[in-house]
């Protein structure tokens, strides 16, 4: 860091500020996401951190660098909204009317899927030597709906320890906590990670991202779907498949319970989709859009993440269309 471009930037020069912080952005984001769940949310908390970070420029003591310094301030900005209860809406009623009833109620979480094009030009720079979890599996859909299941400072303490790798004296002094206090929230949360991991661990592991293995997976699901064949589909489903919809609650568990859920929403008679592939999560994505009967526009009905196991679907996570601006993908398309 360029000890003349932040004494600049403390004397007010904007430009040497975005000098400073800007290169962080991206990182910081992500952050924000993990502990969010959201990916409005981490925008907003990105803005407020840095909004945070321009006012208090000039109280900067420099004992610590100025990215630790922004993880600081965003760190607190995440905890601060995640005390304020007013930031959530209601539970959408329109993807409840269209479940099928699941085979056991789970936990209401809020939860969105973070696309990929964010992380597009993350440093190459890795976590801390501490730290637990490599890139792809910590910002994995599953990883960040653990995370959401988190009291805020267990899911704090993991994020900045096992996922970022800094010590426990540093994390304890981002959330003005003791290393105590940081280190028994950090064992609650890792015990809570584990369990719910357990299952995973015996899968076998996903295809690697853009692979020939995984494209042909996901030509599998298009196909299924823009021709109405069920039986290919539900064909691809691992044993342990779950479908679920954040937040409404419920999960359909198993082919069967599956297979009768996605017949009676997506395989109706007469319904015609078209597919959009794109990636979320380092995790294969499909857009979906339903025709009109009546004009031939094809309309935006949701979004799909899948979490692939060997050449099967292990999961099948299901978001609203409210989701698609942050792809960049439209609510309709012509016939």
């Amino acid at each position: 860091m360029s000890i003349e471009l932040l004494r600049r930037a403390q004397s007010g020069d904007q430009h040497a500020f975005a000098q400073l912080t800007d290169g962080y952005r991206q990182e910081i984001q992500l952050h924000c996401y993990r502990i969010l769940g959201s990916t409005q949310d981490a925008e907003d908390a990105l803005q407020e951190t840095y909004l945070g970070a321009w006012q208090a420029l000039a109280k900067y003591e420099e004992r610590a660098s100025i990215r630790t310094w922004l993880y600081r301030i965003a760190t607190n900005r995440c905890l601060n909204m995640l005390r304020a209860a007013s930031r959530r809406p209601e539970v959408a009623t329109s993807l409840n009317s269209a479940r099928p009833e699941s085979t056991r109620i789970g936990e209401v979480i809020w939860l969105e899927p973070y696309p990929d094009i964010l992380l597009d030009g993350l440093p190459d720079d890795g976590p801390g030597p501490a730290a637990r979890y490599e890139s792809r599996e910590s910002v994995s859909l599953a990883f960040i709906t653990i995370l959401q299941l988190l009291p805020p400072r267990q899911r704090v303490a993991l994020v900045l320890r096992d996922v970022l790798g800094y010590r426990a004296s540093e994390a304890a002094e981002m959330i003005d906590a003791t290393e105590a206090s940081v280190e028994s929230a950090l064992k609650r949360a890792r015990v809570a990670v584990n369990d719910r991991l357990a299952d995973a661990q015996d899968r076998e592991p996903s295809p690697a991202p853009n692979s020939v293995a995984e494209k042909e997976i996901v030509a599998r699901v298009t196909a299924a779907f823009e021709t109405g064949n069920a039986d290919e589909l539900v064909a691809l489903l691992s044993e342990d498949i779950s479908v679920t919809m954040p937040p409404v609650p419920g999960e359909c568990k198993g082919p069967e319970d599956a297979g009768r859920y996605f017949r009676a929403t997506s395989f109706r008679p007469g319904r015609s989709t078209r597919i959009v592939p794109t990636r979320a999560n380092g995790q294969p994505v499909l857009a979906t859009y339903v025709r009109d009967p009546q004009t031939g526009l094809y309309h935006a009905t949701g979004i799909a993440v899948l979490t692939l196991s060997g050449d099967l679907i292990s999961a099948v996570t299901i978001f609203g269309k409210d989701v698609l601006s942050s792809f960049g993908l439209p609510r309709v398309l012509s016939s």
